[in-house]
């Protein structure tokens, strides 16, 4: 199979304004009371954004899955491997632990820093990869660097929940994903990040087809590599620390989205960031309405309904690819 890109985006794109109108119908209440004020208010202020913040948030991890797995030349490699999740989720994890979890404190971190704690979580985590990589012209140890950097913020994590273990609960709503606190704003500072980071990567896109030939013939074409890894690493950290700020830590989409394109639609990269955000966007929104309806009132996490699915899809294509041809 093999669909021709522009057909594909508007395939994935109606998919998504599908997700968009069944998340704004998914809730503990339907459509009945639509004439109602406070109705209104709940589909127009909490559930549209809440739905189009579940959208961008796939889009910018499902970008930065693509971005990642061109610059890396590995179709495994996933959007958190330079640890931004890591650093993000140890930022989460001391701030709670130094303020507490009292009501007063989580509302006040709610609304004024907690999003922007993970941001800056997500930035320290990149940022002490790239100093212990010693840069971005080595690919292999910027991967090796990011592993480590990923093992070590996850033991201090654990260390701050076991230092406060009253921070457990919320500590767990992050790592597993959550969509219900998704505003305007929310919608807005991500499809900013998302849009910036577009850009870099549409611009870097000839750099990460020349890579796919391998970084000597990359480099005999023209392409700078250490100013491309650069670009690149800043753009899918922008998007991934935008993502995860905003809804914690979304399991496989990132991984997941560039693979589904690739296997209907054999294209380029600049087509391949484009489609892998539309498919991201999709995938978490879909995500977003299956975890509200399965037990409505009450809710899945996002992050667990994307990791079952994921996973499920990984086993099958390992299996297809695995198996012996007839």
């Amino acid at each position: 199979m093999n669909l021709r890109p522009g057909l594909l985006l508007a395939l994935l794109l109606g998919v998504g304004v599908l997700g968009i109108v069944a998340g704004v119908a998914t809730g503990s209440t339907g459509w009945a009371h639509l004439g109602d004020e406070g109705m209104g208010l709940i589909l127009w202020e909490i559930r549209l954004p809440r739905s189009l913040g579940a959208w961008w948030a796939g889009a910018l991890l499902g970008m930065a899955g693509a971005i990642s797995q061109g610059l890396f030349r590995n179709p495994l490699a996933d959007p958190y491997l330079l640890g931004s999740a890591s650093g993000a989720q140890l930022a989460v994890a001391v701030t709670l632990a130094l303020t507490g979890t009292a009501a007063h404190n989580a509302s006040l971190l709610t609304h004024l820093g907690l999003t922007g704690v993970a941001f800056i979580g997500t930035l320290a985590g990149v940022s002490l990869t790239l100093v212990l990589a010693r840069g971005v012209e080595q690919t292999l140890r910027l991967l090796l660097a990011g592993v480590v950097v990923g093992v070590v913020l996850n033991a201090l994590t654990n260390l701050a929940t076991l230092w406060s273990p009253d921070i457990l609960r919320a500590m767990q709503a992050f790592l597993l994903g959550n969509t219900g606190l998704l505003g305007w704003r929310s919608v807005t500072v991500m499809a900013a990040c998302g849009v910036a980071a577009a850009l870099v990567g549409l611009l870097a896109s000839p750099a990460l087809d020349a890579l796919t030939l391998g970084e000597s013939t990359a480099a005999s074409l023209g392409v700078r590599l250490p100013t491309v890894r650069l670009l690149l690493v800043f753009a899918f950290a922008l998007a991934v620390g935008a993502a995860v700020a905003q809804t914690g830590i979304v399991a496989f989409v990132g991984l997941v989205a560039p693979h589904l394109v690739r296997a209907v639609c054999a294209t380029l990269h600049g087509w391949l960031i484009v489609l892998s955000a539309a498919a991201g966007g999709a995938l978490l929104l879909a995500a977003d309405v299956i975890a509200r309806a399965v037990i409505r009132p009450q809710e899945l996490p996002v992050g667990l309904v994307t990791a079952l699915v994921g996973g499920v899809y990984l086993l099958v294509l390992m299996h297809r690819r695995g198996a012996p041809r007839k």
